[in-house]
């Protein structure tokens, strides 16, 4: 478990690495190149430890970890390879969430959906702030992991897999969001993926898609994704504890 630094030099470190990340022009493949990364843990003893960041894998969204070597484009599974699109558009909105919803149930993911307008404010915000961190509670302290939002994906890893693994860390979690039904229906679908049951539980991963979108939604706690992004010198993790009501260790 991590503890908080009394310095925000690791913040420093990983945002301004974060910002070198090299994104494609093309909707339908992203892909992500390697950056340098640093963490610090009191219980460690060690000062930052850079390390190369990984390279994201193709996403088949199946529980395997063959895109953890190399460098494959990111790929989202079509919607109608889920559900029935076509059916789907005679039902009401609150239908279509409610069905998303009860497919996912005791599948290993998360179904969950939003207002779009909101889908809408989550991705103008993150085009100017792709990257936070978030402490995931544990018995007595908490795990922090590493935020990539590039819509209409939202990635999650830890930071000890980062200083551990370097390009062969992977990520736990993965989110895609569907608009398929934005326009129609002023609603996103979202479909959550956990890619190492070892690394996160179900319920670990749904809190952890809910309060990242919290961040980016919430005017107040966006304010702390700012700072993370554009004005790094000035965040403080603690500040991020805080506003999760978690303890300062």
């Amino acid at each position: 478990m991590q503890k908080v630094s009394s310095t925000s030099t690791i913040w420093r470190t990983i945002a301004s690495n974060a910002r070198n990340l090299f994104l494609f022009n093309d909707p339908s493949v992203h892909s992500f190149s390697t950056f340098s990364i640093g963490v610090t843990s009191r219980k460690l003893h060690q000062p930052e430890i850079p390390c190369d960041f990984l390279k994201w894998g193709s996403l088949g969204f199946c529980r395997t970890s063959r895109f953890a070597t190399g460098f494959n484009p990111l790929k989202q599974k079509p919607l109608d390879s889920i559900v029935d699109v076509e059916r789907l558009k005679d039902h009401y909105v609150e239908d279509i969430a409610s069905i998303w919803d009860d497919y996912h149930i005791g599948r290993g993911h998360i179904g969950a959906s939003m207002k779009a307008k909101l889908y809408h404010l989550l991705e103008h915000r993150a085009k100017e702030c792709r990257y936070f961190v978030i402490p995931l509670w544990r018995g007595s302290g908490y795990t922090t992991m590493f935020v990539q939002v590039q819509t209409p994906h939202m990635l999650f890893t830890g930071l000890e897999d980062y200083k551990a693994r370097g390009t062969q860390a992977s990520p736990y979690f993965t989110v895609s969001f569907y608009t398929e039904f934005a326009e129609s229906k002023d609603l996103v679908l979202i479909r959550g993926d956990i890619v190492f049951t070892s690394k996160l539980t179900d319920s670990e991963a749904k809190w952890l898609m809910e309060t990242a979108q919290s961040f980016y939604l919430n005017d107040v706690r966006y304010k702390l994704v700012e700072r993370f992004n554009k004005e790094t010198r000035d965040f403080e993790f603690k500040d991020v504890l805080q506003a999760l009501d978690m303890p300062i260790l």
